[in-house]
């Protein structure tokens, strides 16, 4: 069975740190001020928890609140958010975000699928026998 994952890089991690290291003088200036740290730990959880995970039944959605399922039977598209990850749009127009999958991995999800989403990297195929006959007009010409 397909399986693919797809999750935030775990170097975004490294922001955390960063995070942290940046509000450390200021944490410690009143009492109270530890509470700061919750933002890089927040932040730590969001990246660790956000991923989604597509086989060739289902898609799974999994936020920082939550795990939405969907068999791909009840999907009916696949949109492309303006500034963000793609969406999965249900047979009832509602829309599931599908985090950390963004256009550049539709080729892998098309795949992954099935062929349920297109691929929008590949061409559609011309017919056969005319590409052909003019590759062998082309090179007839070219010995003239």
């Amino acid at each position: 069975m397909k399986k693919l994952v797809f999750r935030i890089p775990a170097t975004a991690l490294l922001a955390a740190g960063l995070i942290a290291i940046c509000v450390t003088p200021v944490a410690w200036l009143a009492p109270g001020l530890q509470a700061l740290y919750v933002l890089p730990l927040g932040y730590a959880y969001w990246v660790i928890r956000n991923r989604t995970t597509v086989t060739e039944d289902e898609l799974v959605a999994r936020g920082v609140f939550g795990t939405t399922t969907l068999e791909w039977s009840e999907v009916k598209s696949i949109r492309l958010a303006r500034k963000g990850w793609l969406k999965a749009v249900k047979d009832d127009d509602s829309e599931v975000t599908l985090p950390a999958v963004r256009f550049m991995h539709l080729p892998a999800l098309s795949l992954v699928s099935g062929g349920r989403v297109p691929d929008p990297t590949v061409e559609a195929e011309p017919a056969a026998e005319e590409p052909a006959k003019d590759a062998a007009e082309e090179v007839v010409e070219s010995e003239k």
